[in-house]
């Protein structure tokens, strides 16, 4: 395996923990569709057993997933949610997590619907004031649960202030970094212990698999989490795992050009009549644009906008685009639109989601690589019908 010490992330890519298949010479991994492996006598095999506990193809994948974010260690699974359930099984009954108010529904979903019934607690709080955690924080805290930006507002948190007051607290920190991908932010890098994806969406980046990851730097968590990993078993099968592989070979250049295009719509939609509020990071008027400038190599794909209208417009605005596809999800080479209030955060209490902003002008876009001009003309004639 060669130095991956000193290579740029566009090189990781594409070569991070892969070299061609010593069988054959086959430069892309090839997929190891089996369930089981032969053993030379009891116990006595050639690394692999059963494709629950390893399998060669996601062996490849998890080495690339790790390279690409800096880690020791990567681990695979069947989506994200899986993974999140993977790591919240580190915990026992009486712990606490302390969560960032804004958070992806399914992750609250399974938090508040689950979990709970389970003798986990939970307290959400505002992190993009690192300060609001002191209050937060108990003695019984084991881990505190980021996601930066966050869905759907697209809150910054300081990853390193948090991190600080956790691990003083002695707590662990997970970062859910779906949004952005170790190419545009590595949150190992500031102390965070794991590092959360849903690979269905930017690392994959075709809309055509679903898969989770985690990557750690610390081996008695990677050790812990391996064994949930095989013990509960919500591991990806070799072909997602492949295709998943062929996907993050092109994460460079196409997050380059999610990054041009939604910076584009965003300006654009700031200086609408229709539009009340855009929230995106790499806009100066947001409010913690400075801190995406320091923590960020780059702001995402990721728009969402608060239309100069009431549900019903919302609706025929939603009803009326052409090029962008009505559709939960995100990060796909498509460019995507959603309404969070009836789509991904539904599952959200109405109070809550009134809390925190999800009203019913606010929708959701996931930039793609199409050609910008071609996105804004579709956003103008649907901002026409309302």
């Amino acid at each position: 395996m060669r130095d991956e010490t000193n290579l740029h992330i566009e090189t990781l890519t594409i070569h991070g923990g892969q070299s061609p298949e010593p069988t054959t010479g086959a430069v892309m991994p090839p997929i190891f569709q089996t369930s089981t492996y032969a053993q030379r006598a009891p116990g006595e095999h050639k690394g692999y057993e059963y494709s629950r506990t390893d399998n060669p193809t996601r062996h490849k994948l998890e080495a690339n997933l790790a390279s690409l974010d800096g880690a020791r260690y990567g681990l695979a699974f069947a989506s994200g949610m899986a993974a999140i359930t993977t790591i919240m099984m580190l915990l026992r009954e009486g712990d606490h997590v302390v969560a960032m108010d804004d958070l992806y529904g399914g992750t609250v979903r399974l938090f508040e619907q689950v979990l709970r019934q389970f003798g986990l607690d939970f307290t959400y709080v505002d992190m993009t004031n690192p300060d609001n955690l002191d209050a937060a924080l108990q003695p019984n805290t084991r881990i505190v649960w980021v996601e930066t930006p966050t869905n759907p507002l697209l809150k910054i948190v300081d990853l390193a202030a948090v991190t600080a007051k956790a691990h003083a607290a002695g707590a662990l920190v997970v970062c859910d970094n779906t949004f952005l991908s170790p190419y545009f932010q590595r949150p190992l890098e500031f102390g965070v212990d794991m590092v959360l994806y849903s690979t269905t969406k930017y690392l994959n980046g075709h809309s055509d698999v679903v898969g989770g990851a985690i990557v750690t730097n610390h081996e008695d968590l990677f050790q812990r989490l391996k064994f949930l990993q095989n013990a509960v078993g919500a591991v990806p099968g070799p072909m997602d795992c492949w295709l998943t592989l062929r996907g993050i070979k092109t994460l460079h250049v196409r997050m380059d050009r999610h990054q041009a295009n939604a910076m584009r719509i965003a300006e654009w939609l700031e200086a609408h009549p229709k539009v009340r509020r855009v929230y995106y990071p790499g806009l100066p008027s947001h409010p913690q644009h400075e801190l995406a400038v320091r923590q960020q190599r780059g702001f995402g794909g990721m728009v969402t906008a608060l239309l100069d209208t009431d549900l019903e417009g919302t609706r025929r605005f939603l009803s009326a685009v052409r090029l962008f596809t009505l559709a939960e999800s995100l990060g796909g080479v498509e460019s995507l639109i959603e309404h969070p209030a009836i789509m991904t955060h539904a599952s959200l209490p109405p109070e809550r989601r009134a809390a925190l902003g999800i009203g019913d002008s606010l929708v959701r876009l996931s930039i793609g690589i199409e050609h910008v001009d071609d996105l804004i003309a579709d956003l103008e004639q649907a901002l026409a019908t309302i």
